[in-house]
């Protein structure tokens, strides 16, 4: 990248600055529209409790899902707790190896060198370090105006240790649904940890939707206006508080790693 030198080209670069800071202002303050359909956008998180900077990340991840509406944006939280911190002075309890995974598959499609903590990755389009605001809410901006499947997910009632949902998947947008998946994941909020060693030793870390289990339920059917429909049964860990809990259903590209559509549901009524 070339430099700009002289007088001139310090005023453009700071004219330049200036519109680029006001644009995006404008983004990330834009209300929600009330003629305007509520779209669905994932914000996954991949954090460690032995990351020192990562409780930023989980702070804004909790700070937009908690947003009633954010550019006609329904915002569905993942936090992923990756694993490969665990031999650095504290093993996370949430942490998995199907997160990790899960991030560096991410990381083929972005083209990255490797992973990193805390990162943000929205609807499988962008990704950028997890604590920043501003990015996180362009990125969302981006996310609420593509097309968009519509999915929808219905909770059955709990017995014996389970629960059951149903999901359905219509209008699947093209061309990207070709070999989309669909997947099921369970969420648990207010979870926390006191931290007795590593970067974070000595701090009570409190997080925001972690995710308990996560699993490909099926296929969609390309072309087709009823693209997916099946019940699942979800088995329910005896130690998850149901109250906190919530189910996520999801379509994502198999190739590009895009999510196309989604939906959540609270466990409890």
């Amino acid at each position: 990248m070339k430099l700009f030198t002289g007088v001139a080209a310090v005023g453009a670069v700071v004219v330049f600055s200036l519109v680029l800071v006001l644009s995006r202002a404008n983004s990330q303050n834009e209300p929600a529209h009330p003629n305007l359909p509520v779209r669905p956008v994932v914000v996954e998180l991949f954090t460690s409790e032995g990351c020192s900077s990562c409780p930023p990340a989980e702070a804004l991840l909790a700070k937009l899902a908690g947003e009633q509406r954010l550019l006609n944006a329904d915002i569905i939280a993942l936090e992923e707790h990756v694993d490969y911190w665990d031999q650095l002075g504290w093993r996370d309890p949430f942490s998995s190896a199907q997160w990790t995974q899960r991030q560096q598959d991410y990381a083929a499609v972005f083209g990255n060198d490797g992973v990193y903590t805390p990162q943000m990755v929205v609807d499988g389009r962008a990704e950028f370090v997890g604590s920043s605001e501003s990015r996180a809410r362009g990125a969302i901006s981006e996310a609420v105006r593509g097309p968009k499947a519509a999915v929808n997910l219905l909770r059955r009632p709990v017995s014996d240790g389970k629960a059951r949902v149903f999901i359905a998947v219509k209008m699947l947008p093209a061309p990207e649904s070709e070999k989309a998946q669909v997947w099921l994941a369970v969420t648990e909020t207010g979870l926390h940890s006191s931290v007795s060693r590593g970067e974070n030793a000595g701090e009570d870390l409190h997080h925001a939707a972690v995710v308990r289990s996560l699993r490909k339920v099926g296929e969609t059917a390309p072309n087709r206006d009823a693209a997916y429909s099946g019940e699942q049964d979800v088995q329910l860990d005896p130690v998850w508080k149901k109250e906190n809990l919530r189910f996520v259903a999801f379509v994502q590209e198999a190739k590009t790693r895009h999510i196309l559509g989604a939906a959540s549901v609270r466990m409890a009524p």
